[in-house]
């Protein structure tokens, strides 16, 4: 059972908490009230569903005010992710009770030793002093801001966190620390158990021979850790000037994010008189928009394919499995002892000991079920790209900043997106899309010359795993003069499209942003020609069925995401219900009769929907289960249908309908139940309807579970997907935005603002954001919160 601070159950003095806070004001000096007309203050308002609408007048206040306003409403996860950061999940919460690194659900104690062998405060503290002096003033105001808040409000946090001795100011130290971990949570810290699981072979198992790798098996586990088919999905759009009525630019943002955690997603609008004025949603203790607008220009992002580590197959000296070649030299691993406090079997706290072995290419790392192991010959290291990667804010203020999308582009120069691609639109009319990201530079070239041993190459086709012949100095990254960071892909090599009609992703590669776009020379490591998502394929369906309409609306985009259509079932339902008279159980003519009655969307209303979630979350695993098998030429059409007419595929098509005819009757769901009353929230037991569907459906509408398990008695409990989802276009003024964040601004439960937008969403009803002053001023609640920091 996961841990929360709610559950914690221990007690601190107040008194103590405020003292600590005051005492780690930045500068040493107490923070007072007062208006926010001087350079030092800060001003909070707030419109309906609790919007925070921040404006100072620089960066560092600004930063201050994002912290109090976020706190606000989550103070009790940023403490509890503030634990994580200390590396004290252990002895707070108990070493085997599972807590959050990043996007993985792990035990505490792993989570600890893992910030222990990975974070270099001092290192970080050199990569925090490379960015820009409004940044680390940002990092400055933001810890200053949240410790205010704790300072004044000790004696009323919320249930979750109130008296708990784990609430404690912030450091400087501590909100790098949680920085790194969001910049590594695709690399490193999604194999935190792999790092740790690295320990020299006993002399015994050093000399068994290698056992042989399951390449499906291997895929999987790299898909449990959320490295292959990513969890983290999207949606985006952006249409220029030759398809929108207004002629001007259009853009949907539709990311699909966790609903708890650090990649929350938390509405704002940031001003800087004269500098800066943007608005749209930051993750957790992110103090800048990371998907939004301002007066010019709109974006958005979504999960790209590029790779942003790379396995090293490294071979050890004969006799001695700690020692590896390089050039045929002999290197020796460095060892390096970290520990954690953890409860021991009487409860008092013990140090646990671990020792974390590196190379020069990294730590090494243990994936058994990939055969990437520690043997008498072979070991593996990781190198990820984000390592330290401190870059993201300066390249959030230069979005912020840009006046079009060309603009954007060059804001990507820093290469400090981490994993994301970007799509936008601009005043103007045109629109963009760009994978600028962190990739390694390694060109087809030098992937082929340094294929590592057999199994491990299988895995790149298999698994998406690229793993490097770590014996050849020659297999370093390549180092082009022209990146601001060694060793990563510059930006004059990466894909970018500029376009008047329309481009899209939906986390499948650069090479489907549009049926006519093409790109040269880019490196495999960016993306390929496969195609894996189904949204991808209902995307590029959908958006020129819509085009087919007219001149593309906000109203129309709204409209096309919310029908919720179900790509999957369009395609293969048909096939399924044709052989139903051959159906040989009950089970299977009651899945039949379900499915005949379902109109193959996801909304409330649809009977049966939930019955083919099931059936396809296990037959899509079938092999050779389509009539039509998937043709690059055809990306839209292709796969299709069931191969109903071998009796070996039909018999396990049959086999796994009966299944899901049988999970459903056993949760205690009618076959013809409504989607909406099966399908509801997991972060709350109100009882919101939800509409949308899995992302193996190819539900552009993406609503799923971060760890996924099938439909049981409480039906269909959803904790990601759709999150915040946003059109934006442009008029005479400036920005014209309609959104909804489906879990709304707050943690709290106790907050009118915890679940207002999920009912909102249920309601498919969007609201509009207000940008301009004078609308600011119309939707706002309450009297303005002005604070100065001195």
């Amino acid at each position: 059972m996961r841990q929360t601070p709610a559950t914690a159950g221990q007690t601190t003095a107040l008194t103590t908490l405020a003292a600590a806070c005051a005492a780690l004001f930045l500068a040493g000096c107490a923070i007072q009230p007062g208006a926010a007309g001087s350079d030092r203050g800060v001003t909070i308002e707030r419109t309906t569903y609790g919007i925070p609408h921040i404006t100072a007048q620089d960066p560092e206040s600004l930063a201050y005010g994002v912290a109090y306003a976020y706190a606000q409403d989550n103070v009790c996860m940023t403490a509890d992710q503030l634990v994580t950061a200390r590396g004290q999940r252990s002895s707070t919460f108990g070493g085997q009770a599972i807590g959050l690194l990043g996007r993985r659900y792990i035990p505490n104690e792993q989570i600890d030793l893992f910030m222990a062998a990975h974070m270099d405060d001092e290192a970080l503290e050199r990569h925090w002093a490379a960015t820009s002096p409004q940044v680390q003033a940002m990092a400055r105001g933001y810890v200053a801001g949240y410790n205010r808040y704790l300072a004044d409000n000790a004696a009323a946090l919320p249930d979750a966190c109130r008296g708990k001795p784990w609430v404690q100011p912030m450091t400087l130290a501590q909100y790098r620390r949680m920085a790194e971990v969001v910049a590594v949570q695709a690399g490193i810290a999604a194999l935190a158990d792999g790092m740790l699981g690295a320990q020299p072979p006993a002399a015994k198992a050093a000399q068994a021979p290698a056992p042989g790798v399951d390449l499906a098996d291997a895929a999987q586990a790299l898909r449990d850790v959320g490295l292959l088919d990513s969890p983290l999905g999207s949606n985006a759009w952006a249409f220029g000037k030759d398809v929108t009525a207004n002629g001007s630019g259009m853009l949907l943002g539709n990311p699909h994010f966790p609903w708890s955690g650090p990649n929350r997603f938390y509405e704002m609008h940031l001003t800087i008189p004269g500098q800066m004025d943007v608005m749209g949603v930051g993750i957790g203790t992110y103090p800048m928009v990371s998907i939004g607008f301002n007066k010019d220009v709109a974006w958005s992002h979504t999960v790209s394919t590029g790779k942003r580590f790379t396995f090293y197959e490294v071979t050890l000296a004969e006799g001695d499995p700690t020692t590896y070649l390089v050039d045929g030299k002999p290197e020796k691993m460095t060892a390096r002892k970290v520990s954690a406090q953890v409860p021991g079997p009487d409860g008092k706290l013990q140090a646990r000991e671990h020792t974390v072995w590196s190379t020069r290419w990294g730590p090494l790392v243990v994936v058994p079920r990939a055969g990437l192991t520690w043997n008498a010959r072979t070991a593996y290291a990781l190198r990820d790209a984000n390592t330290g990667n401190t870059r993201m804010m300066d390249a959030a203020l230069a979005f912020a900043r840009a006046r079009s999308v060309q603009d954007l582009h060059k804001a990507h120069a820093n290469l400090g997106l981490p994993w994301v691609n970007t799509l936008a639109a601009d005043r103007s009319g045109q629109a963009m899309y760009a994978d600028v990201s962190v990739v390694p530079d390694m060109d087809a070239a030098q992937l082929a010359r340094c294929a590592p041993s057999q199994p491990a190459a299988a895995l790149r086709a298999a698994a998406g795993l690229v793993v490097l012949n770590g014996s050849r100095a020659d297999c370093d990254w390549h180092r082009d003069s022209a990146s601001p960071v060694p060793g990563l892909i510059p930006i004059g090599r990466m894909p970018v499209a500029f376009r008047t009609d329309w481009v899209h992703n939906s986390n499948d590669s650069f090479v489907y942003t549009h049926p006519g776009q093409k790109f040269d020379g880019i490196s495999p490591m960016v993306g390929d020609a496969s195609l894996t998502r189904p949204r991808t394929r209902a995307g590029l369906a959908e958006i020129p069925e819509m085009l087919g309409r007219g001149k593309v609306t906000p109203q129309a985009i709204q409209d096309q995401l919310f029908q919720n259509r179900n790509f999957m079932a369009q395609v293969v339902v048909p096939d399924l219900l044709a052989a139903c008279d051959k159906a040989p159980s009950a089970e299977s003519r009651g899945g039949c009769a379900a499915l005949k009655g379902w109109d193959r969307r996801n909304n409330l209303d649809a009977r049966g929907a939930h019955v083919f979630r099931e059936f396809w979350r296990t037959a899509r695993n079938i092999p050779g289960v389509h009539r039509v098998p998937f043709d690059p030429a055809q990306p839209v059409a292709t796969p299709a249908g069931l191969k109903m007419d071998d009796a070996a595929t039909a018999a396990k098509v049959w086999e796994a309908l009966d299944g899901a005819v049988k999970t459903v009757r056993a949760s205690g769901f009618a076959l013809d139940a409504t989607l909406g009353s099966v399908q509801r929230p997991d972060i709350t037991e109100e009882p919101i309807a939800l509409h949308g569907g899995e992302e193996f459906e190819g539900v552009l509408n993406n609503l799923g579970r971060q760890e996924p398990a099938p439909l049981n008695a409480r039906g269909l409990r959803i904790d990601y997907g759709t999150s915040y989802v946003q059109t934006v276009t442009f008029d005479a003024k400036g920005p014209v935005a309609q959104a909804i964040l489906t879990y709304g601004q707050s943690t709290n439960p106790a907050s009118p603002h915890a679940n207002d937008q999920m009912r909102l969403f249920s309601a498919k009803q969007w609201h509009t954001l207000p940008f301009h002053r004078e609308d600011v001023v119309k939707a706002r609640i309450g009297e303005p919160l002005r604070l100065v920091r001195h």
